[in-house]
């Protein structure tokens, strides 16, 4: 029988404790640290040479949703009952909405350097030491609305915009792609700097801290961001009819074409599992949102 994934804000005390301690428990076992590392190593740019199946390609949607149901797998072999909430930003929009509160995922951090003091995940309480990052320190950073430089989480209008595009993704297959549902979502737009982060780069840049960059997974808040992408994916599909919304590309592109090589067709192997963007785009049987 599917589970069901719950909306952030919905949650009882109870849910939260037990999704915390989960968490907690991974951290402990040195199980989460390599989740930590996976998305590290995968985080491979327009700029880099090789595959890229994480980010800037078509397989960000079935990559993360992979990802999601690996962590839930092992959240759930600490208590069963455990499931990945959603955080929906475009309706939780502030630094003390839902998920921000004190038994749940703590709140922003300090202005001094970034360091979350509160929640369960804050350095001082000792639980939760960073030791898979890009950058220096041992403790969570975050930086919610970006304090200096004030950012808005994407709205509704905006998420809209990505869900009315009929088109999966479309050449090249990257984080210049103009259209497709794909890169409007994952939200790599022309220019630089505020104007250029849509959706969920956007909502990235908005928490700040460690949600920047290929060691975002050391927030907690990583896997409510993505499963609401996620949610979005199965909303678009519904929106627009599951016959008219597969993944793209279908096929590898042609041999010359700078894409070659670099991006996953349809029917291809995604890593690092031995599983293909195919298999993963109907998620009924295993979970469900709420």
């Amino acid at each position: 029988m599917a589970y069901t994934r719950k909306d952030v804000s919905t949650l009882t005390r109870g849910e939260r404790r037990r999704f915390v301690g989960a968490l907690l428990e991974l951290k402990r076992r040195g199980e989460y640290d390599e989740f930590v590392r996976t998305h590290i190593e995968y985080y491979v740019s327009d700029g880099e040479d090789g595959l890229r199946t994480a980010h800037m390609a078509p397989s960000f949607l079935p990559w993360h949703r992979h990802f999601l149901l690996d962590l839930e797998a092992a959240l759930q072999r600490v208590d069963a009952s455990v499931t990945v909430p959603y955080w929906d930003w475009t309706r939780d929009r502030t630094a003390t909405a839902a998920p921000w509160s004190e038994d749940l995922l703590g709140g922003t951090g300090r202005r001094s350097d970034q360091r979350v003091m509160t929640g369960p995940f804050a350095r001082g309480h000792g639980d939760w030491t960073i030791r898979e990052s890009v950058t220096d320190g041992d403790f969570l950073t975050r930086d919610l609305g970006r304090a200096r430089e004030p950012l808005a989480l994407p709205t509704r209008q905006d998420l809209d915009w990505a869900l009315d595009d009929p088109v999966y993704d479309v050449s090249p297959w990257n984080s210049t792609s103009a259209k497709g549902f794909r890169n409007k979502l994952e939200g790599w737009g022309s220019g630089r700097g505020v104007r250029s982060w849509r959706n969920h780069n956007r909502v990235h840049r908005w928490v700040g801290g460690h949600m920047v960059g290929g060691a975002s997974v050391n927030d907690p808040v990583f896997w409510l961001h993505h499963a609401f992408v996620d949610l979005c994916w199965s909303r678009w599909q519904r929106r627009h009819g599951a016959g008219a919304t597969r993944y793209l590309p279908a096929e590898p592109p042609e041999f010359g074409d700078a894409q070659r090589d670099r991006v996953v067709a349809r029917h291809e192997t995604l890593p690092p599992w031995d599983v293909t963007p195919d298999q993963l785009e109907d998620h009924s049987q295993i979970y469900r949102y709420a």
